[in-house]
């Protein structure tokens, strides 16, 4: 996975970091951050890539990490291409801290505050490149209610004379489905088989990506809350590529099953691996397959990758042709040529809390 012989050549670039240290010199290395206030963390001028992202949050509101937004631009553009929660964004689901490391993330939370603690304090990493030619723009913005009392941060990046023709633009999105709903037409043909348990679209699935350009998809993570009771698996995921708006059946490439696409089997294990995981849930997965409650799980496609030329669609059944309506979000990662297609706003931070336990 990593290229250690570079380690004994000359490397091209100059290593350069943006961070929240105090400079009076003193350690108070932190920003404070007033409710509705965007801090702009970095501004940074390329060719130049981003490799290493850390955060940490102290505030009052346990939901922070669905509350503060997180935004990245590249090269000037109008439009993000990364817009999520900053927890989800590092692979925290449901607003939860939790301990564990995969490829591209790793979080670690303070001793004792480990198992899923809400709110609680966790270092956050991300490890993906992140090339820019001329810009980049990386920015926060409060929506709560309190002041983020500490924002500390490092942006670690690479200075470089150029970068080739062909380097692509990360990108990552949130969206959620609360819960995820199978209404549809009637008379739809489709519709009808799959309510009988034959599903031949990918139209009601929940959708995951939907990117136009030419790009690489390399995963997502995904947080369920299981409304429905039982084992809450068993979606087919199903990818198209460069069809644009031509969906005709069968897809490019079609799963046999959620805990099959996330690379486990006979259900979900709890654990957390370079490409893929489960590295939390509210109860422990047993024989009944985490029959209640919340979790977090990925799929990283970094020894995998999956090109597209023109387009890709990548979408989920939720259950068994549709057949659960969970409350489902999820981060897609990708990366592609400028522009990219414009995603939905975030809904506001109250529409992204996670529901209340019971």
């Amino acid at each position: 996975m990593y290229n250690l012989e570079r380690l004994t050549r000359p490397l091209p670039f100059k290593r350069a970091r943006v961070s929240s240290y105090d400079k009076t010199g003193g350690n108070a290395d932190a920003w404070r951050i007033e409710p509705g206030e965007t801090k702009v963390l970095a501004e940074l001028t390329g060719p130049g890539v981003i490799s290493h992202i850390w955060f940490t949050i102290a505030s009052p509101d346990r939901y922070y990490l669905r509350k503060i937004a997180l935004h990245i631009y590249w090269d000037g553009e109008e439009n993000p291409s990364v817009s999520c929660p900053v927890g989800d964004f590092f692979g925290l689901g449901h607003s939860v801290s939790y301990t564990y490391s995969c490829a591209l993330f790793s979080t670690s939370c303070n001793s004792g505050r480990e198992g899923g603690s809400v709110g609680d304090g966790v270092a956050m990493n991300c490890w993906a490149p992140m090339p820019f030619r001329k810009s980049a723009r990386i920015e926060v913005t409060n929506e709560q209610d309190q002041p983020v009392h500490a924002f500390y941060f490092y942006i670690d990046y690479e200075i470089h004379d150029s970068l080739p023709d062909d380097a692509l633009y990360f990108h990552a999105a949130w969206r959620r489905e609360n819960p995820a709903g199978v209404a549809g037409d009637p008379n739809d043909p489709a519709y009808k088989k799959m309510l009988e348990g034959r599903n031949l679209t990918d139209k009601y699935n929940y959708l995951i990506l939907e990117a136009d350009g030419r790009g690489t998809y390399i995963g997502m993570n995904m947080s369920v809350d299981n409304l429905c009771g039982g084992w809450w698996g068993e979606g087919d995921d199903m990818i198209f590529i460069d069809r644009g708006d031509d969906r005709t059946w069968p897809p490019d490439m079609h799963g046999t099953g959620s805990e099959d696409y996330l690379c486990h089997a006979w259900g979900m294990q709890h654990t957390h691996n370079l490409f893929c995981g489960e590295p939390w849930c509210e109860y422990k997965e047993g024989n009944d397959h985490h029959g209640k409650g919340k979790v977090c799980v990925y799929r990283y496609h970094i020894a995998d990758p999956i090109p597209f030329e023109k387009s890709i669609r990548v979408s989920i059944e939720h259950g068994h042709a549709n057949d659960r309506a969970n409350d489902i979000s999820s981060v897609a990662y990708w990366y592609q040529s400028e522009p990219h297609k414009v995603f939905a706003p975030l809904p506001p931070a109250g529409e992204r809390l996670p529901r209340e336990s019971k």
